[in-house]
């Protein structure tokens, strides 16, 4: 799987980009089959994922990797951060809606942006910009009809700010080092530092790590490979090629798919609203991939 990734990435990361928001977007279904503590599926997602990545980690190219102490502290905190994002997000559902946290999580592209210009000096084009405002407002239209405005409604919607923060800083971490470090390598570390990060909240709160049926285990097994390994791990693989803007720009997408996904295998409703956010949304996002195509072929066509 991981060697055809590769040789799809070298010529059309786009695909493999949609397969990681796709399958990123099957975890909101698969949470709604179990009442697991969610730092413990978490937690075991991460575990489980760095069991699977381990056989294919080029353990030959490890002596070759140049990495000084700040490439290394910059990879502990983007483990850190991943694990701080699924903490912050998670329990931000417990006290706002799904869909008031995925209109603040569809922020992350913003921070991104920002954190690129300043970091890589990455030139953002107004139409650029132009289409990822056009996403932003599909977001916000899907969730328009689902926002509740109270205090504790207020302090979800804090915590899903906060956990967005520190995602947009683990893609920027994550491009900061992509060209240093193979991403099977780097998927292995981050996910092994967030994984006990929520280790040691579940040990805070102390819930259980080991009483849990055959169900919850394949549950576990379930979220470890289709939005990790199959989610993920492609953004990472990502990061180097398209950069973590373009990533994070395809990740807005994930509502829509989560709402589509809902409708088909939950049976749940489609409201106007979240019809036309959709389509907004999936404008914005198709307008964006386009420039970002016609400039990538620029590149290719200059280079031969």
């Amino acid at each position: 799987m991981l060697k055809s990734a590769k040789s799809i990435l070298s010529s059309h990361p786009f695909i493999l980009l949609f397969i990681s928001i796709l399958s990123v977007s099957i975890s909101s279904i698969l949470i709604k089959f179990s009442d697991t503590p969610t730092s413990v599926a978490g937690m075991y997602r991460l575990f489980i994922s760095v069991v699977i990545l381990l056989p294919f980690v080029p353990w030959r190219l490890l002596r070759s990797i140049e990495m000084n102490k700040k490439d290394w502290s910059i990879v502990m905190l983007a483990g850190i951060f991943l694990g701080l994002h699924f903490l912050f997000w998670m329990e931000s559902l417990v006290y706002t809606s799904v869909a008031s946290s995925m209109v603040i999580l569809a922020l992350q592209p913003l921070f991104v942006v920002i954190g690129s210009y300043f970091l890589f000096k990455e030139r953002v084009h107004l139409l650029t910009i132009s289409c990822l405002i056009a996403a932003l407002l599909g977001s916000i239209l899907i969730a328009s009809g689902d926002i509740s405005i109270s205090k504790e409604a207020l302090f979800g919607d804090f915590l899903s700010l906060i956990g967005t923060i520190f995602v947009s800083i683990y893609l920027l971490a994550g491009q900061k080092v992509s060209g240093k470090m193979d991403a099977n390598v780097y998927s292995i570390i981050v996910f092994f530092i967030a994984g006990i990060v929520l280790l040691v909240y579940s040990l805070i709160n102390n819930y259980s790590l080991t009483e849990y049926g055959s169900s919850d285990w394949t549950y576990f097994l379930m979220l470890a490979i289709i939005p990790t390994i199959f989610g993920q791990f492609l953004f990472n693989l990502l990061l180097k090629s398209i950069g973590a803007t373009t990533v994070s720009v395809g990740i807005i997408g994930e509502p829509v798919l989560a709402i589509i996904l809902a409708y088909l295998l939950l049976g749940e409703t489609i409201s106007l609203f979240q019809l036309l956010g959709g389509m907004v949304t999936l404008f914005g996002m198709g307008m964006y991939f386009w420039t970002k195509s016609l400039q990538r072929i620029r590149i290719i066509d200059n280079h031969l």
